[in-house]
């Protein structure tokens, strides 16, 4: 993984001709919970300088170009995140942006950070070029993380009507015990840490579907093309629901403050 992230990392500096500001990971990889067949590898990438259409044109495409350079290595295609000029990034303002998503990669003049990404990074961001520190990011609000936190439950709400045969239909269990541990300690921390803790303060009371969760979580590979798992996890929107019950009580509460 490490030589991947390099590689990636070299490849978007030479195509914006070494006119890199600097580079960063966030999310899972560097709260040390980074586990194949569930997790993604994040990262902003900064230009000195805003990036031209043919440099936009020639990154678009680059995890594809790199995966099938490389067909044994799996780690190109977990690349999400951005690239964007410095001042760009920081204004909200800019010409244009690479974007890498779950669902594909697009050049767009309109992407905002979301809360817990700009928390990830100004508090536990990992610099892999350049020579700024994490100060360059500034940490949301306390009234962020709450209304990020009430936003996570509404969509929980109005999208978990019915979870598929995925893996990440569990991992909304997780994604509610980490919201929960966020209203708690004005913290966000990683989806297996959240889940441990979400268990050791018997925050919900039916504890299985967590437990079992965090099993996979674990071990990804060995679970996803399971029968019996996957039945499971088709069957799991009442019970992210009931998780969601609990959810919504600490969001009340918290809210009152």
């Amino acid at each position: 993984m490490e030589k991947a992230i390099a590689r990636m990392m070299r490849e978007i500096d030479r195509i914006l001709n070494h006119n890199t500001h600097s580079a960063w990971l966030y999310g899972s990889i560097v709260l040390d919970d980074f586990q194949l067949g569930w997790s993604d590898i994040d990262f902003v990438f900064l230009s000195q300088s805003p990036i031209t259409e043919s440099q936009a044109r020639e990154l678009l495409m680059l995890r594809q170009t790199l995966a099938e350079a490389e067909p044994n290595n799996p780690y190109y295609r977990l690349f999400e995140g951005v690239i964007v000029d410095y001042n760009g990034y920081f204004s909200g303002s800019f010409e244009r942006l690479v974007y890498w998503g779950t669902s594909g990669q697009r050049i767009t003049d309109n992407c905002s950070p979301d809360v817990f990404s700009r928390y990830e990074l100004a508090h536990y961001g990992r610099r892999i070029w350049g020579t700024a520190d994490r100060s360059i990011f500034v940490s949301p609000e306390r009234s962020e993380l709450i209304a990020a936190v009430r936003n996570h439950y509404d969509a929980i709400r109005r999208y978990v009507t019915s979870t598929d045969k995925s893996l990440y239909s569990c991992g909304w269990l997780l994604d509610i015990s980490r919201c929960i541990y966020t209203l708690r300690h004005n913290d966000v921390i990683s989806k297996t840490r959240a889940g441990c803790w979400a268990l050791e303060e018997h925050i919900f009371a039916d504890e299985s579907p967590l437990r079992r969760t965090l099993d996979i979580r674990r071990a990804p590979l060995d679970y996803k093309n399971r029968d019996d798992v996957r039945q499971w996890l088709a069957t799991l929107a009442p019970v992210v629901q009931q998780y969601a019950d609990v959810l919504e009580r600490e969001l009340n509460f918290f809210s009152a403050f």
